[in-house]
């Protein structure tokens, strides 16, 4: 379909959602399990353009792979570190994790590869990563734009034992470093740098690598893997992706509901589960059940001021909630979602215009803010961005007129988000 027109949500029925696994772990977890000596069973695999890049790539390579869509489940056979097809082309489309975590892993592994990539992905920035590999010995030969895909990999017996790398554009490139470092024969030590060095997503590798059983040592911003570590598990079950749920958290707050998304845990290891403390400063109330957790929200809620830096893909979601608050909200620290699918900034500024809502860009907070005003009907551009389809559709369900362009765009993280929107009015 072109385009999805949101209906409003009527009523006071609870809403009970059920997301996908976790983009984020689906894909750490793909990568560990490749890099481990054992064959490792996938389960609550997230299966969306991401993965299914990710997985093309794998197999691409040689690696021996039973995909199971229907049961949400991928079987992988563990080589230690070996990389069968050790002269091959890949192509990571639009899959950040992808295309920064094998880009790591192709150099430290040794052999000839090419990486190709979707026009998308080629705007990315891979610079600083590249920049690093090269002090490390790899030869890299960018085929259009220095400094972006698509280019080749040529590297045999990489033997660096320190980086130093910055976390301010993209804390990918620290997670692929740390995943990787067991390839090298005398480990690695990784200085991270940057506002971001202890930032949700890379202590989410390191509890993963953890559980994969790699040993790592950390001493402020300075990781060590040492060599010679043998790992693996045999099995490892994805949580639900909380990216995804905050997408419906966020309804308890816009339409006064109460809300349970199916299998979240408070323990869970991905950083967009500090949304549910936003929610909490708008006065809405959540509680783990056996079920999985459910907010409760209120009739009327403040605007707040937010420092997001560490869990920016939910600053749309935020932007959505404060359209329909009782005073400003100011979204601070986010200007490196500039550099994502689109530059996230400049489409909140854009889309909430469009609908009639003031939002402007504050330099000083490097962030947004968003003055409530009347809401009129418009079509939201979604620029190729599943998180600005799923964040602008929130304000549909309050708000008639809403027509979202392009939804498949979703099919990045989240393929059945529309289908799950279409239950709410079951």
């Amino acid at each position: 379909m072109e385009t999805y027109k949101v209906r409003v949500l009527e009523g006071e029925k609870p809403i009970i959602a059920e997301v996908p696994g976790s983009k984020s772990i689906t894909n750490r977890a793909l990568m560990l399990a490749a890099l481990g000596n054992k064959e490792c069973v996938l389960k609550n695999v997230l299966f969306s353009d991401d993965s299914r890049a990710f997985l093309s790539c794998l197999l691409e390579l040689g690696f021996q792979v039973d995909i199971k869509e229907e049961q949400k489940e991928v079987r992988i056979q563990g080589l230690g570190g070996k990389i069968p097809n050790r002269n091959a082309a890949i192509n990571v489309r639009s899959a950040g994790t992808a295309a920064r975590f094998l880009t790591v892993l192709l150099a430290f592994a040794g052999g000839h590869y090419t990486l190709h990539s979707s026009e998308q992905m080629k705007k990315r920035p891979m610079e600083p990563l590249l920049t690093e590999l090269r002090k490390a010995g790899v030869s890299i030969t960018c085929l259009e734009q220095e400094g972006h895909f698509p280019f080749i990999i040529e590297s045999e017996r990489v033997e660096v034992q320190e980086v130093t790398i910055d976390t301010s554009i993209s804390s990918q490139f620290a997670s692929a470093l740390l995943m990787a470092a067991v390839l090298l024969p005398e480990g690695l030590t990784i200085h991270m740098a940057g506002e971001r060095s202890s930032g949700a997503y890379i202590q989410m590798t390191l509890a993963m690598l953890e559980q994969f059983g790699v040993r790592v040592v950390r001493e402020g911003s300075d990781c060590t893997i040492s060599k010679g570590q043998m790992y693996g598990l045999s099995i490892y079950e994805i949580e639900p992706d909380m990216s995804a749920a905050c997408y419906f958290f966020a309804m308890a707050a816009i339409l006064n509901r109460r809300v349970t998304v199916k299998g979240t845990k408070a323990d869970s290891l991905q950083g967009d589960k500090k949304f549910l403390e936003l929610l909490s400063m708008l006065g809405c109330e959540w509680e783990v059940l056996p079920e999985g957790i459910t907010v409760t929200g209120v009739a009327h809620y403040p605007g707040i001021t937010v420092n997001m830096k560490d869990f920016s893909d939910q600053a749309l979601t935020m932007a959505a909630v404060a359209v329909f608050a009782d005073s400003p909200t100011r979204i601070t620290h986010i200007g490196h979602i500039r550099m994502q699918e689109s530059d996230r900034i400049q489409v909140i500024v854009t889309e909430l215009n469009r609908l009639g809502v003031t939002c402007r860009e504050v330099e000083e907070i490097d962030g947004i803010e968003i003055i409530p005003s009347p809401v009129k009907p418009a079509v939201i551009e979604t620029y190729e961005d599943h998180r600005v389809a799923m964040a602008f559709t929130l304000i549909g369900l309050r708000q008639e007129g809403i027509v979202i362009q392009n939804p498949q765009c979703c099919g990045k993280t989240f393929e059945n988000y529309f289908e799950e929107i279409d239950h709410l009015y079951d």
